[in-house]
């Protein structure tokens, strides 16, 4: 069991049932989530001992975050709690050919006006295997982009592993601005969740027709540090129907998962997140490079299964998922 560190926002979601438009609805759905709070609970399904590292409101949000995380096995001893607003984002279920729609409401939440550490950081790092963040954070505000480079050097000097997802939110930062922290950040980073078009737009890798080792090749010459990229493909026939594979570059060799076809998808949302957690699970094991491919990608196809942001399975599901070809009832 390894010890890992996640940090980052965790929000309220508040989805509107399939079929029903937000200016038309009479309920919302409650849900919590966040890229990084995603990736912890699903180390922790794993069996991992993770600590998630946030600050919420002190008021029944930030108490129903902390129950979300909890319930889950995840550790919130670094979990702070203030006065102020919880981040929050509204979804519309979209279906066939229309597109699911996110409006955020996260602005001036508790999190996002931090403006220094109030962690004990060699305390938080002690004996940790790997730190994970994303790009989200930095993309908060030009404090949180030198608030997690100091988190980075930290971790790095405790000699924890750091995981970075870059996680671009165009409504969040400009290309410009991302591809120049990333940067900045990606030479203290050991894996990384990239793809063709992180590689393209905001780091300036030239666009060819070529298939992902060319950009893993071109990623791993800017960045000779990183250990592990990796990456999902996916084709989007409609809003339910979607294939999913998933590629992992390590040791200068690209290996490909097996395609997935998802029908129906009952909620995408953390299908990336899912994605991650099963790749730093297989390098936490220590895994062969095709075993930690497949079961990443399996991960994010059963994520889709369920609603919520973050994937709910085992270890264990997620190896019988591998094996089965079919979705017989089980008795």
């Amino acid at each position: 069991m390894a010890k890992v560190v996640c940090l980052g926002e965790i929000m309220l979601r508040l989805s509107a049932e399939a079929g029903t438009r937000l200016n038309q609805t009479q309920q919302l759905e409650v849900f919590y989530g966040g890229g990084e709070a995603n990736v912890a609970v699903s180390l922790a399904n794993y069996g991992h001992a993770v600590q998630f590292v946030s600050k919420v409101s002190d008021n029944g949000f930030g108490q129903a975050a902390e129950r979300h995380l909890r319930s889950y096995g995840v550790a919130t001893d670094h979990l702070l709690k203030a006065v102020g607003r919880l981040g929050a984002y509204y979804v519309e279920q979209g279906t066939g050919q229309r597109a699911t729609s996110v409006i955020y409401d996260r602005q001036a939440s508790v999190f996002a006006l931090m403006d220094e550490l109030e962690w004990p950081l060699a305390e938080l790092f002690a004996g940790a295997d790997i730190f994970h963040i994303s790009g989200i954070t930095p993309a908060l505000s030009e404090q949180w982009q030198n608030l997690t480079l100091e988190l980075i050097k930290a971790a790095k000097k405790a000699g924890c592993k750091v995981s970075f997802d870059c996680n671009y939110r165009q409504n969040l930062w400009s290309q410009k601005a991302a591809g120049a922290f990333l940067n900045k950040i990606l030479p203290l980073v050991d894996y990384c969740s990239a793809g063709k078009m992180d590689a393209i737009y905001l780091l300036g890798v030239p666009e060819v027709e070529a298939d992902a080792t060319y950009y893993y090749q071109k990623l791993q010459e800017l960045f000779p540090t990183i250990q592990a990229f990796y990456s999902t493909n996916r084709i989007v026939h409609s809003t339910c129907i979607n294939e999913l594979q998933g590629t992992l570059w390590i040791n200068g060799k690209c290996y490909t998962s097996k395609n997935h076809v998802i029908d129906p998808i009952i909620d995408r949302i953390g299908g990336g997140d899912a994605f991650t957690g099963g790749i730093l699970h297989g390098l936490l094991k220590e895994k062969t490079p095709n075993e930690i491919i497949e079961f990443a990608t399996a991960a994010a196809v059963l994520k889709h299964s369920v609603k919520g942001d973050c994937n709910q399975f085992s270890e264990k599901e997620v190896l019988k998922f591998i094996k089965s070809d079919n979705a017989k009832i089980e008795r």
